[in-house]
C-alpha cells in the first residue's frame, strides 16, 4: 500500500509549475513507486540505458562521468525536492556516459519512462509541468557550464558559496573540487584566503 504522504513534497514542487488536479496526482501515485537506496549505491552506471526519473524525497545524489584518462568529474549534486535523470540516455534511449550515485541514504519516487510518456499523453497539465521543469534544469545546466568557461576558480567557489551553500555541509571537498573543475589543493588554497 502506498503512503500518499510520501508524495506531498513532489506535489508541492509540481504545483509551483502548473495546475495539479486530483486525477493527475492519483495517476502519478499509481504509476510510480517509492524506493530506498543506501549511501554509495548506484542508480545508473556508464553503459546502462536510463529508463527512470527519480524525485528525491530525502538524501543526496551526484552525477559524474569518467574522461578518456579515467578521471572522474562531478557534474551535478542534487538534494531533496529535486529530480535526477541522465538526460541524454533517458531521452535518446542510448547507453549512458554518466554515473548516478547516492551520497547519503536516500528515498526516491521513481517513474519509468513509459509511465512518464503515458502521463504526458493523458494529462495536458503534466506536459506544462514537465516543460517548465525541463526549462528550469536546462537553465541550471547552462549556468554551470558558463561558470566553468567564464570564471576563475576563486569566482566559481564564491558563486558556489552564494548559490549552493548546502553543498559545503553535505559534499566532500574532493567532490566539490571536481565539480568546480579545480584540484583539491587549489580548492584548499582558495578556502584559506
Amino acid at each position: 500500500m502506498k503512503n500518499i504522504n510520501d508524495y506531498e513534497q513532489l506535489f508541492q514542487v509540481f504545483s509551483k509549475m502548473g495546475e495539479l488536479p486530483v486525477s493527475l496526482k492519483e495517476a502519478i501515485v499509481s504509476n510510480s513507486k517509492v524506493v530506498n537506496f543506501k549511501k554509495n549505491e548506484r542508480l545508473l552506471s556508464e553503459g546502462e540505458k536510463s529508463d527512470s526519473i527519480y524525485f528525491i524525497i530525502s538524501g543526496a545524489v551526484r552525477v559524474s562521468y569518467l574522461n578518456k584518462e579515467g578521471i572522474e568529474t562531478n557534474t551535478w549534486f542534487l538534494f531533496e525536492n529535486e529530480l535526477v535523470i541522465s538526460v541524454f540516455s533517458f531521452f535518446t534511449l542510448q547507453p549512458s556516459f554518466e554515473y548516478i550515485e547516492t551520497l547519503e541514504d536516500s528515498t526516491f519516487i521513481v517513474l519509468k519512462k513509459d509511465k512518464l510518456d503515458w502521463l504526458y499523453e493523458h494529462f495536458v497539465e503534466f506536459n506544462i509541468i514537465g516543460r517548465r521543469l525541463t526549462e528550469l534544469y536546462y537553465i541550471r545546466n547552462e549556468a554551470q557550464a558558463n561558470s566553468l568557461r567564464m570564471f576563475s576558480a576563486k569566482e566559481r567557489y564564491e558563486q558556489l558559496i552564494q548559490h549552493q551553500p548546502k553543498l559545503l555541509n553535505r559534499i566532500s571537498l574532493s567532490h566539490i573540487s571536481s565539480y568546480l573543475g579545480i584540484s583539491r589543493e587549489t580548492l584548499s588554497r582558495i578556502r584559506k584566503k
